[in-house]
Protein backbone atom coordinates (compact mmCIF):
# COMPACT_ATOMS: atom_id res chain seq x y z
CA UNK A 1 0.00 0.00 0.00
CA UNK A 2 1.21 3.66 -1.21
CA UNK A 3 1.59 6.04 1.52
CA UNK A 4 -0.13 9.44 0.20
CA UNK A 5 2.34 12.00 -1.02
CA UNK A 6 2.08 15.92 -0.47
CA UNK A 7 3.77 17.79 -3.37
CA UNK A 8 6.00 20.79 -2.12
CA UNK A 9 3.01 23.02 -3.97
CA UNK A 10 0.04 20.75 -1.16
CA UNK A 11 2.51 20.96 1.66
CA UNK A 12 2.77 24.50 1.53
CA UNK A 13 -1.10 24.89 1.45
CA UNK A 14 -2.11 22.41 3.66
CA UNK A 15 0.25 24.28 6.41
CA UNK A 16 -0.39 27.67 5.08
CA UNK A 17 2.95 28.55 5.10
CA UNK A 18 5.07 30.36 2.59
CA UNK A 19 7.79 27.84 -0.02
CA UNK A 20 10.44 30.01 1.53
CA UNK A 21 9.65 29.14 4.77
CA UNK A 22 9.01 25.41 3.90
CA UNK A 23 12.61 25.45 1.96
CA UNK A 24 14.12 27.06 4.91
CA UNK A 25 12.54 24.00 7.37
CA UNK A 26 14.20 21.95 4.83
CA UNK A 27 17.41 24.05 5.04
CA UNK A 28 18.08 23.72 8.71
CA UNK A 29 17.12 19.80 8.62
CA UNK A 30 13.92 20.13 10.21
CA UNK A 31 12.08 18.09 7.01
CA UNK A 32 13.66 15.99 5.16
CA UNK A 33 11.33 15.39 1.73
CA UNK A 34 11.72 12.65 -0.94
CA UNK A 35 13.39 13.97 -3.99
CA UNK A 36 12.23 12.88 -7.64
CA UNK A 37 14.56 15.56 -10.05
CA UNK A 38 13.60 18.59 -8.16
CA UNK A 39 10.41 17.65 -7.28
CA UNK A 40 9.79 17.14 -3.49
CA UNK A 41 7.36 14.80 -1.75
CA UNK A 42 6.60 14.73 1.48
CA UNK A 43 4.99 11.82 3.47
CA UNK A 44 3.39 10.64 6.75
CA UNK A 45 7.05 11.01 8.51
CA UNK A 46 7.43 14.74 7.40
CA UNK A 47 3.28 15.85 7.32
CA UNK A 48 3.27 15.05 11.74
CA UNK A 49 6.66 16.73 11.78
CA UNK A 50 5.32 19.67 10.40
CA UNK A 51 2.42 19.85 12.36
CA UNK A 52 4.81 19.57 15.68
CA UNK A 53 7.02 22.60 14.33
CA UNK A 54 4.23 24.50 13.92
CA UNK A 55 2.53 23.70 16.76
CA UNK A 56 6.24 24.30 18.66
CA UNK A 57 6.05 27.55 17.18
CA UNK A 58 2.69 28.89 18.32
CA UNK A 59 3.84 28.29 21.81
CA UNK A 60 6.95 29.94 21.40
CA UNK A 61 9.39 27.48 21.16
CA UNK A 62 12.80 28.91 18.90
CA UNK A 63 13.81 26.34 15.77
CA UNK A 64 16.24 25.30 17.22
CA UNK A 65 14.51 23.99 19.79
CA UNK A 66 12.34 22.32 17.98
CA UNK A 67 15.33 20.73 16.08
CA UNK A 68 16.72 19.31 19.10
CA UNK A 69 13.57 18.30 20.99
CA UNK A 70 12.98 16.07 17.33
CA UNK A 71 15.89 14.97 17.11
CA UNK A 72 15.62 12.88 20.43
CA UNK A 73 13.28 10.81 19.05
CA UNK A 74 15.49 9.87 16.40
CA UNK A 75 18.29 9.04 18.57
CA UNK A 76 17.15 7.96 22.12
CA UNK A 77 12.97 7.11 21.36
CA UNK A 78 10.12 8.04 22.93
CA UNK A 79 10.74 8.31 26.24
CA UNK A 80 13.70 10.31 26.49
CA UNK A 81 11.93 12.88 23.97
CA UNK A 82 8.57 12.96 26.09
CA UNK A 83 10.67 13.80 29.15
CA UNK A 84 12.61 16.70 27.20
CA UNK A 85 8.82 17.80 26.36
CA UNK A 86 8.08 18.34 29.83
CA UNK A 87 10.80 20.36 30.26
CA UNK A 88 10.56 22.77 26.89
CA UNK A 89 6.42 23.16 28.27
CA UNK A 90 7.45 23.92 32.03
CA UNK A 91 10.24 26.26 31.19
CA UNK A 92 7.88 27.70 28.50
CA UNK A 93 4.65 28.26 30.55
CA UNK A 94 6.75 30.01 32.79
CA UNK A 95 7.80 32.42 30.28
CA UNK A 96 4.68 32.88 29.30
CA UNK A 97 3.44 33.29 32.57
CA UNK A 98 5.95 36.15 33.36
CA UNK A 99 4.40 37.71 29.68
CA UNK A 100 0.94 37.87 30.97
CA UNK A 101 1.42 38.90 34.14
CA UNK A 102 3.58 41.71 32.43
CA UNK A 103 0.72 42.07 30.13
CA UNK A 104 -1.70 42.14 32.57
CA UNK A 105 0.04 45.12 33.99
CA UNK A 106 0.50 47.20 31.14
CA UNK A 107 -3.17 46.85 30.13
CA UNK A 108 -4.14 47.92 33.83
CA UNK A 109 -1.56 50.74 33.76
CA UNK A 110 -2.63 51.97 30.08
CA UNK A 111 -6.77 51.78 31.25
CA UNK A 112 -6.07 53.52 34.21
CA UNK A 113 -4.39 56.23 32.30
CA UNK A 114 -7.65 56.38 29.98
CA UNK A 115 -10.03 56.58 32.89
CA UNK A 116 -8.17 59.97 34.32
CA UNK A 117 -7.96 61.23 31.32
CA UNK A 118 -11.15 60.78 30.31
CA UNK A 119 -12.03 62.72 33.57
CA UNK A 120 -9.61 65.55 32.87
CA UNK A 121 -11.77 65.92 29.81
CA UNK A 122 -15.50 65.56 31.22
CA UNK A 123 -14.53 68.84 33.67
CA UNK A 124 -12.80 70.96 30.46
CA UNK A 125 -15.13 73.45 29.61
Amino acid sequence: MTEKQLSFKEMCARFEVTPRTLRYYEYIELLEPHRDGRSRFYGPREVARMTLILRGRRFGFSLEEIRQWLLIYETQGTRPQLEAWIELADRQLGDLDRQKAELDRTIAELRSLRDETTEILKRQP
